[in-house]
């Protein structure tokens, strides 16, 4: 491609509302403009990343034995209420009707209709079977941010795997794991395995491959030391445990004035630490209010809860539904002596003893509480947030807090779906069995978003060859000097026929703006062809990973960097 003749229209200044520095880059470096809020348009060179990527994604499923579909971004409404996920993902499923009143979603994921293909399985003689396509998704995101990050339309590479039994499910597991640990390797990036929720999508396990950026939105819970990890949703932690006091044979009411929060009491006189207090949470759980109880000094961590309970639809209480309740206002709650709602503890709190807590009266607490005396738990969970410093569930050591962007999920979804939808089978002793099947998604555009955070420096991206919109660029100094023009071409056109992907920079545009938007928008190679170098027989080469520039003979310039780019990809 000719610069001259290209669509690539790059920007000197960042764009106003950029934060993360892929949005930033993308946008300057002409890859994409907004349309909409969380709705891009991928220009020419973003295209070309993207193909790129899903090339690579596209290898490494196939070579796991994928077969490729397309399945359709329109979805009826029937299915989906039929798994129970018209509710579940309700805060972000797009809904529509046709012009015959006919209930439709745009589709934020697949599960369904591959499900539904699958009802054609018959015999056990038919699985196992894996499937993918790289398809359109949609999502009403109420936040969109970070450009590619999160958006409410973007593409993604969904596989599904459909087995006899558990172990031919652990099976397409493990190789989906090693296959997306081959893909972020060829990306270019560092993606960390971790231990993750399953959310709306349900099933036995899930991991999540994190790509450690500022620009994430998730925290993952990281042991240096044995390489444990696991998004703060689902991680764990070992915590010295608090020897406690007998107590008093009941708890002793006492008046608080103004105490509304921990740290209130932890200052009043007369108080108690934070390990030693009991907070009390109100939490609505499918419309039912239930009591959820940490230690003072914790914090809940929401999807724990959700996941726990198997709620879908999961809310903090309103000030007046807590006080019709507990006849007390936040700051002033307790579970002992309460009977009616569900009452949830967290496991940090068992056989604690001469604890503190609300009274359920304003201003006033509770001393010399003891749980199992006094509280009527429903259930106990693991409800609590991890910290940084806690040591590690598996060796002890401290652990480590860190934002990362999901780059990928794969979970084992067991049988919900296939129940749900009739997916059945005969095995080998002529029973009807429901389908095993496993979940496996990859996000493109988050991705090329990711590439980016790990691949930048202050003048721009700096692209692997495996996804790079162009592997080599060919600067012409002088476009006004024939002898230049000739030479540079004479390259442009081997080097294609040697198979790069090549760019010359023809316009008419002082070097210095020619090697700026290089630079910018991350050119592995980049080759200046001008007078000063032809004099003595040279053209010279430069790396912008590392700066690094070499004199290479004209004669041989382009078998040497078709070699450079073909080791690289």
């Amino acid at each position: 491609m000719r610069w001259s003749h290209a669509f690539i229209p790059t920007l000197r200044d960042d764009p106003a509302d950029a934060e993360a520095a892929s949005h930033r880059l993308l946008v300057r470096g002409g890859y994409v403009r907004q349309l909409m809020s969380g709705v891009y348009s991928l220009l020419p060179i973003g295209h070309r990343v993207r193909s790129k990527v899903m090339a690579i994604i596209r290898e490494e499923i196939d070579a796991i034995g994928g077969q490729e579909l397309l399945l359709p971004a329109l979805h009826p409404r029937e299915i989906w209420e039929r798994t129970g996920r018209t509710e579940a993902m309700a805060d972000i499923l797009f809904t529509l009707n046709d012009l015959r009143g006919g209930a439709a979603v745009l589709g934020p994921t697949h599960e369904e209709i591959f499900t539904t293909i699958a009802t054609e399985l018959t015999s056990y003689k038919q699985v196992p079977q894996l499937w993918y396509q790289i398809q359109t998704k949609f999502r009403d995101e109420p936040r969109p941010k970070a450009g590619l990050l999160r958006v409410r339309e973007f593409t993604m590479k969904d596989s599904y795997s459909f087995d006899i039994d558990t172990a031919g499910l652990d099976l397409q597991f493990d190789r989906h794991f090693a296959a997306y640990t081959r893909i972020f390797a060829r990306l270019g990036v560092t993606a960390v395995p971790v231990e993750a929720s399953s959310g709306s999508m349900g099933g036995s396990d899930s991991v999540e491959f994190m790509v450690p950026s500022p620009a994430g939105e998730d925290d993952v819970v990281h042991c240096p030391a044995c390489d444990y990890a696991a998004n703060v949703e689902r991680a764990t932690s070992a915590i010295p445990a608090v020897e406690d006091d007998p107590g008093p044979d009941q708890p002793e009411r006492f008046p608080t004035p103004g105490v509304r929060t921990i740290a209130d009491l932890v200052e009043f006189e007369g108080g108690a630490a934070a390990d030693r207090q009991i907070k009390t949470l109100v939490y609505v759980l499918d419309g039912e209010a239930t009591m959820v109880l940490l230690r003072g000094d914790h914090e809940l961590q929401e999807q724990k809860l959700q996941d726990a309970s198997g709620a879908v639809e999961v809310r903090p209480a309103h000030p007046e539904e807590i006080r019709e309740l507990l006849g007390a206002g936040a700051g002033s709650l307790g579970a002992v002596g309460v009977s009616g709602p569900r009452i949830f503890a967290d496991l940090q709190l068992a056989e604690r003893t001469n604890m503190v807590t609300g009274a359920n009266l304003d201003d006033h607490h509770l001393r010399g509480v003891d749980v199992a005396r006094d509280i009527a738990v429903t259930e106990w969970m693991d409800l609590r947030t991890v910290v940084a410093g806690e040591g590690c569930p598996e060796c002890g050591e401290p652990l480590e807090v860190f934002r990362g962007i999901e780059a990928g999920h794969i979970f084992k979804l067991g049988t919900k779906f296939s129940e749900a939808l009739g997916a059945t089978v005969l095995d080998a002793d002529g029973e009807s069995v429901p389908l095993v099947m496993g979940s496996y998604g990859i996000g493109v555009e988050r991705n090329m978003a990711a590439v980016v955070e790990m691949n930048h420096d202050e003048r721009g991206i700096v692209w692997p060859v495996s996804v790079a919109p162009y592997e080599v660029v060919v600067t012409v100094v002088k476009m006004n000097d024939d002898d230049t023009v000739a030479a540079a071409d004479r390259i442009y056109e081997r080097l294609g026929e040697a198979g790069v992907d090549v760019l010359i920079d023809d316009r008419t545009e002082r070097p210095g703006v020619k090697f700026n938007d290089a630079e910018l928008i991350g050119i592995p190679y980049r080759l200046t062809v001008g007078p000063r170098g032809l004099a003595t027989g040279n053209v010279e080469l430069s790396v912008r990973r590392t700066g690094e520039r070499t004199e290479l003979p004209i004669g041989t310039v382009v078998e040497e960097v078709a070699r450079l780019v073909a080791e690289n990809r």
